[in-house]
């Protein structure tokens, strides 16, 4: 069974040791604003979901990621709908992420009815795809 709860000041070592691209202060901080949602299945450590607000008012997935082992049991999707439903519950109409046009990820994201809303070219990457979906 797959367990989601808020991530604590109790999981930032073991946050820290996977998530490399924040600082470990940029992650202390999210978990204390209650950004970082954490995944566990049958007690261990499945992965982690951690977004912050676009201009102050949008939700933004920055991250998401499942612990190897776990992939293809339905924790990423767990998580993003825990996340959905709790933005949903505090009134955001619509969320927002990215991810590189390159990567599979984008179908994940298309498989749960976000769109393509557009994109841009970071300094020395490739182009990252702009995803939507409404929820209210």
């Amino acid at each position: 069974m797959i367990r989601i709860r808020n991530a604590e000041k109790a999981d930032l070592d073991t946050l820290a040791a996977w998530d490399k691209h924040v600082t470990r202060a940029q992650l202390e901080k999210a978990i204390r604003d209650g950004c970082v949602l954490l995944a566990q299945q049958e007690g261990s450590f499945a992965g982690w979901l951690r977004y912050n607000l676009f201009w102050d008012s949008i939700p933004f997935l920055n991250m998401l990621f499942v612990v190897e082992k776990y992939r293809g049991q339905g924790v990423g999707k767990t998580l993003m709908a825990h996340w959905e439903n709790t933005m949903a519950s505090r009134g955001y109409r619509d969320v927002l992420t990215s991810t590189a046009a390159c990567e599979n990820a984008q179908h994940f994201y298309y498989s749960l009815g976000y769109e393509s809303v557009g994109g841009f070219f970071p300094p020395e990457e490739g182009y990252e795809l702009i995803l939507k979906k409404h929820l209210l």
